[in-house]
């Protein structure tokens, strides 16, 4: 009797080993460039988390091949687990997130993500791209957690009549280009009451940004700090943006 209900006990974030070996073989299998497993800080524990093992070379080529022409070449910029990351990482200690729904976007390798699912959240994770997401699989799958893992762009692409409570976001805010498809993606899927995270290491665009925003008295922008152990003279800003009521 014991032994029967003991079976049932697994958290709907979590996989299980069937699982896990089914998703590593097929994203490995869809990856088109060398990657391994960096230990990284994810909810205050060192994790394995799959990453790109030449973010410079992907770099240069993409720079190479756009420079002879080629188009629909994207800057590989996800192949970096980025400092911002770590930030919103540590920040989603102070917000409540347990049982929420929460979209990321841009998650490039997923550590924001990632962070948010090991504190309770049910996540949606997404990328411009298809390669990332080959990454954010593997890692989902070694640490045996569970996540709605899509490509979704920016102004583009839609999820229907999904809403969310929270929508993270680590160093989106980086090209000008981005703030009015970001913050059209924001509008439609965020819950009411709900909240938009944004992190990034306090780059001038970054402030440009904050200034940008002033032109849609919607939005409510309100921004904090966190500093991070390695590096605490460069913390990280977390914008906050909510609707106006």
């Amino acid at each position: 009797m014991n032994s029967d209900s003991s079976k049932n006990t697994q958290s709907p974030n979590e996989t299980t080993a069937a699982e896990r070996s089914s998703t590593t073989t097929a994203s490995s299998q869809s990856l088109t460039f060398a990657w391994h497993w960096e230990d990284t800080l994810i909810a205050g524990q060192k994790r394995p988390l799959a990453a790109a093992s030449d973010p410079d070379g992907m770099l240069l080529d993409a720079c190479r091949r756009q420079d002879e022409g080629e188009e629909g070449v994207i800057d590989p910029f996800w192949a970096t687990t980025w400092r911002a990351a770590s930030g919103l990482d540590k920040f989603l200690d102070r917000v409540d997130i347990f049982g929420k729904r929460v979209l990321e976007v841009g998650c490039g390798t997923g550590h924001a993500g990632i962070a948010a699912i090991l504190r309770g959240a049910i996540v949606t994770m997404t990328d411009g791209v298809a390669d990332p997401l080959h990454l954010v699989r593997l890692s989902l799958s070694r640490l045996g957690l569970k996540a709605d893992v899509r490509v979704f762009r920016l102004g583009e692409d839609h999820l229907e009549g999904e809403k969310f409570p929270f929508i993270l976001g680590s160093d989106v805010t980086y090209l000008r280009e981005l703030w009015p498809a970001l913050l059209e993606s924001a509008d439609e899927h965020l819950a009411e009451g709900g909240e938009v995270l944004l992190s990034d290491p306090k780059r001038v665009i970054g402030n440009e940004f904050r200034e940008w925003i002033k032109q849609y008295p919607q939005w409510v922008y309100r921004e904090e700090s966190v500093e991070l152990d390695d590096t605490p003279e460069h913390p990280i800003r977390i914008m906050r943006l909510t609707r106006r009521e």
